[in-house]
């Protein structure tokens, strides 16, 4: 029994040494923002990176769980997807993924957690938050700067990273070429024809507790209206957690890669 322990320690510590080693492949990096604000990230260059050629950029925006200064916590989710050998090998790109300060949002939204699901409202009309804006600018400057295809740029998320998303693309219509938002929400009356122009592809858990997946439906229902080039899959039975069922799509960097502006 005692080597039975010793051994199934041994392989935990080789597991969990294997996954930071893995996660270490993104690299730490700090943005500071025109107005000063600091914004930490972590980036995810392609195997055998050649900066004179062009590749595809993801942004992945994470969770309200994740938010921080610690340059960690938001490879929490979604990390191992793009560093699989197999995804990294078949779907070369460029990957970011910002951190959040703890006490604020991607999104301009306010939350009332006192009730379950949230009630969530969103204002397209307000200002954009200072980590939106600072994504924004980092997106930018790494389209300029780090061998970036214009033309195949995507951006994903969950949650509050997911609500980020419907927002950035709002705010951003010509800078992507495909959007991926998890059990998220937006501001339905603020879309329009130029931010329908976006291919879609959007999840939400039917029993979450957390995020309505009404919030989900409505966007949905809106960008149909406007004819937009939307799917959306809708997970029975599963809670605020879709983003597992929507990783394990076989066809989720397939679609998103294949997608051009």
């Amino acid at each position: 029994m005692q080597r039975l322990i010793i051994a199934f320690l041994l392989s935990f510590v080789f597991i969990t040494g294997a996954i930071a080693q893995d996660t270490n492949l993104f690299e730490k990096k700090l943005f500071i923002s025109s107005k000063g604000d600091s914004l930490p990230y972590r980036i995810l260059y392609p195997e055998n990176y050649d900066p004179a050629k062009k590749y595809p950029l993801v942004l992945f925006l994470h969770g309200a769980g994740e938010r921080g200064n610690d340059n960690e916590k938001q490879l929490v989710h979604g990390s191992k997807l793009f560093l699989a050998d197999s995804n990294r090998s078949r779907y070369p790109a460029i990957v970011i993924f910002p951190q959040c300060p703890e006490n604020s949002f991607w999104a301009a939204v306010k939350v009332n957690r006192e009730k379950q699901p949230f009630e969530i409202n969103f204002n397209y009309g307000a200002e954009m938050t200072a980590p939106l804006r600072s994504v924004t600018e980092l997106t930018k400057q790494l389209i300029q700067e780090a061998g970036v295809q214009k033309k195949k740029v995507y951006i994903t998320g969950l949650s509050m990273g997911g609500m980020g998303t419907f927002e950035m693309v709002y705010r951003q219509p010509k800078l992507f070429a495909a959007a991926a938002p998890i059990c998220g929400g937006g501001d339905t009356a603020s879309y329009n024809k130029k931010t329908a122009k976006v291919p879609f592809w959007v999840f939400h858990g039917a029993d979450d507790s957390v995020v309505d997946a009404k919030l989900s439906r409505q966007m949905v229902d809106r960008l149909r209206a406007l004819n937009a080039d939307v799917k959306y899959s809708e997970y029975p039975g599963v809670n605020h957690n879709s983003w597992d069922n929507a990783f394990a799509e076989p066809e989720f960097l397939a679609w998103m890669f294949s997608q051009r502006k």
